[in-house]
């Protein structure tokens, strides 16, 4: 293993990808990994670049080829997975991994890469308040968003394995908290 790696994890609209944003942009030598998934491309985002958007087929050869660090079926037929090649073709680069990733695929990178890893959990002031998040966000249904929230009360319960939690009250203020226990982290 050559460089550390950064695992940003959080249920669905608690501001993971905030925070991931304003750790790229903050000067650290990090660079984002990009997860592969079976879900549907939403809005701009684009291939390779947000996501590798597979196809189910597709995702579930490269499971059989052992292509995959990590991998989950979140819902059924919706696979989210870190691919290796990612993770070498960022250590080859000479910077060290970003991940934004969902609750269990961020404990499975932990227990894989031990202490050579960071894995921060972004925790919302409530389960109100996130349900609120999803709603403002506007990308959902109203059955999709009781989906997320009824698998955010499960993820919560989950926090305790991370190595550390920043309770996403206010943005500057999270986004501040992630770049001193990230920066100290890379710094070690």
């Amino acid at each position: 293993m050559d460089g550390k790696l950064v695992i940003i994890s959080a249920p669905s609209g608690a501001g993971k990808t905030t925070v991931v944003k304003h750790l790229l942009d903050s000067g650290l030598n990090l660079s984002f990994s990009v997860s592969a998934t079976t879900r549907v491309i939403r809005g701009d985002e684009k291939d390779g670049e947000d996501y590798f958007f597979l196809t189910v087929h597709e995702f579930k050869k490269k499971i059989e080829n052992n292509e995959f660090v990590e991998w989950e079926e979140v819902y059924n037929d919706l696979f989210y997975g870190t691919l290796k090649s990612e993770v070498e073709r960022i250590w080859t680069s000479g910077k060290n991994v970003l991940f934004d990733v969902d609750v269990k695929g961020g404990i499975s990178l932990k227990n894989i890469f031990g202490t050579n890893s960071i894995a921060i959990f972004i925790m919302p002031p409530s389960v109100v308040e996130l349900e609120k998040r999803l709603f403002n966000r506007g990308t959902d249904t109203i059955d999709k968003i009781r989906i997320r929230v009824e698998k955010a009360k499960d993820e919560l319960k989950l926090a305790n394995q991370f190595d550390t939690v920043i309770v996403n009250h206010q943005q500057d203020k999270a986004k501040e908290e992630a770049f001193k226990i990230v920066s100290s982290f890379l710094g070690r």
